[in-house]
C-alpha cells in the first residue's frame, strides 16, 4: 500500500476513526490500531473498539492499493507533527513509512488479519434531518449515565411518539427529553436504545453544508436487531445497540406545577457559573429562593466560604427554597434553545423542569437535592 495526501485532511481522518479506539481497556493489541485501506484514489480509515465503529473515507492520491494497521495514537501524533504539505504513507511487510518534507518515520503494524471483521451496511434506509438530529443530540446525550455497572442508562431512547421521534437519556438524578416533531421515520418498528457515546460522536462531526444548504442536509441512518449505523458526510459511525427495557420515563414527569420561574437565560447561567466557583465536591448545591422580582442563588461550602448573587425575573407560585447540583442545572440551562429560560417546580422534594420558554420540544427534568 502506498498514497499520499495533504497533512490537514489525513489528521482528520486519522483522528476522527481513532476516537472509536482504546477507550476500554483490550487484551487485543490490534484494537489499539487503526485499518487504513487504499483502493484507487480512495483512502478509508478505520477505528474500533467492537461496541463503536467510525470509518472515514477520503480522496487521496494512490499510487499503490494496499491495507495495513497502524498505532493509532502514535501515528495520528506523527501526522499532526509534521510541516505542512503532502505527506506519504508506504506499506511493507509489517511496517509502514511515513514520510513528509525532511521527516520520515517508520512504525511496526499489526497483522490485518488480526483486525475485526466490522460489519458493514451497504446503504442507509432512513434520512433525518442533519440539524434537527445535531440539536437534539446535544440537548439529550448530557443527560445519560457515564456508569457502565448501568448499561441501559448509558444509552439514548429513540422512539416514536404522537407522529414524532422522541429521544430520552436519563441518569437516574435528571432526565433530558426532546421530540422531533414532524420527523417519524425511524429505522425498524421497535425502540432504539443507542449507547450515548456513539450519539456523541455522531454530534462533533462537523457539517459539510452551511447557510441555506444546511436545511437540505441529511444524516443517513440503517439499523437491524443489534446495530445501529450513522452516515454524515464521509464519515460512518456504527454502534451495537443496548438489550433490555428502558425505564418508564412517563412516571417520573410531573403533571402540575404550581411555581414557574422565567428568566433571562445568559443572566441565569452567567450567575451559576459565578456562584459556582466555590462548589469543592459534587455534594455541595446551589440553593435557589425563588420569589416575586425573581431568585436569589447561594453557595455555602464549609471549607471555603459562601457565595450569593440575584437575578431578576418574574415569579408566580409561592416562595420556594430549592436546591440542585449546580453542575446539573447549568447543563440543562445550556441545552436550552432561545433567550429565556422556565425552571417550573412543585416543591423542594420532587422534580423541577428547566425548558425553553418558546419550545415545547424540549424537557429537562432534574431531582433536587435534599438540604437542611
Amino acid at each position: 500500500m502506498k498514497f499520499r495526501s495533504e497533512r490537514d485532511a489525513l489528521i482528520d481522518m486519522l483522528a476522527t476513526a481513532g476516537r472509536a479506539v482504546g477507550a476500554r481497556a483490550t487484551s487485543s493489541p490490534v484494537l489499539s490500531g487503526l485499518l487504513l485501506s487504499c483502493t484507487g484514489n480512495v483512502l478509508s480509515v478505520t477505528g474500533t473498539d467492537l461496541d463503536l465503529t467510525i470509518q472515514v473515507t477520503e480522496e487521496v492520491i494512490g499510487v499503490e492499493d494496499g491495507t495495513c494497521v497502524v498505532p493509532a495514537r502514535l501515528s495520528t501524533d506523527i501526522v499532526r507533527r509534521l510541516e505542512p504539505g503532502a505527506v506519504t504513507f508506504a506499506n511493507d511487510d509489517d511496517h509502514v513509512t511515513i514520510s513528509a518534507a525532511r521527516s520520515n518515520f517508520k512504525l511496526r503494524t499489526y497483522p490485518v488479519v488480526e483486525f475485526p471483521a466490522v460489519g458493514k451496511t451497504t446503504e442507509a434506509t432512513t434520512q433525518l434531518p442533519e440539524a434537527a438530529l445535531g440539536e437534539a443530540v446535544r440537548q439529550v446525550v448530557r443527560a445519560a449515565s457515564h456508569d457502565d455497572a448501568r448499561p441501559l442508562l448509558t444509552g439514548v431512547l429513540l422512539s416514536r411518539v404522537n407522529g414524532s421521534i422522541r429521544m430520552v437519556a436519563t441518569d437516574s438524578y435528571r432526565m433530558a427529553m426532546r421530540d422531533l416533531p414532524g420527523i417519524s421515520a425511524l429505522p425498524g418498528e421497535e425502540d432504539l436504545l443507542v449507547p450515548a457515546r456513539a450519539l456523541a460522536e455522531l454530534q462533533r462531526l462537523p457539517s459539510r453544508h452551511t447557510g441555506a444548504d444546511a436545511d437540505d442536509s441529511h444524516v443517513g441512518v440503517a439499523a437491524s436487531s443489534s446495530e445501529i449505523t450513522f452516515w454524515q458526510g464521509n464519515v460512518q459511525i456504527s454502534t451495537r445497540l443496548l438489550e433490555g427495557r428502558y425505564p418508564d420515563y412517563n412516571q417520573l414527569i410531573p403533571d402540575h406545577y404550581p411555581n414557574r420561574l422565567h428568566l433571562g437565560k445568559e443572566s441565569f447561567l452567567a450567575a451559576l457559573r459565578r456562584v459556582q466557583l466555590l462548589v469543592r465536591d459534587n455534594t455541595t448545591p446551589v440553593r435557589l429562593s425563588m420569589r416575586q422580582g425573581g431568585v436569589d442563588l447561594t453557595v455555602v461550602s464549609q471549607e471555603v466560604g459562601d457565595a450569593s448573587e440575584s437575578v431578576d425575573g418574574d415569579f408566580t407560585g409561592e416562595d420556594l427554597v430549592i436546591a440542585f447540583n449546580p453542575s446539573y442545572l447549568i447543563d440543562g440551562t445550556e441545552a436550552v434553545q432561545g433567550d429565556e429560560v422556565i425552571l417550573e417546580s412543585a416543591d423542594a422534594s420532587r422534580a423541577a423542569t428547566v425548558r425553553g420558554a418558546d419550545d415545547d420540544h424540549f424537557r429537562y427534568l432534574l431531582m433536587p437535592v435534599r438540604v437542611s
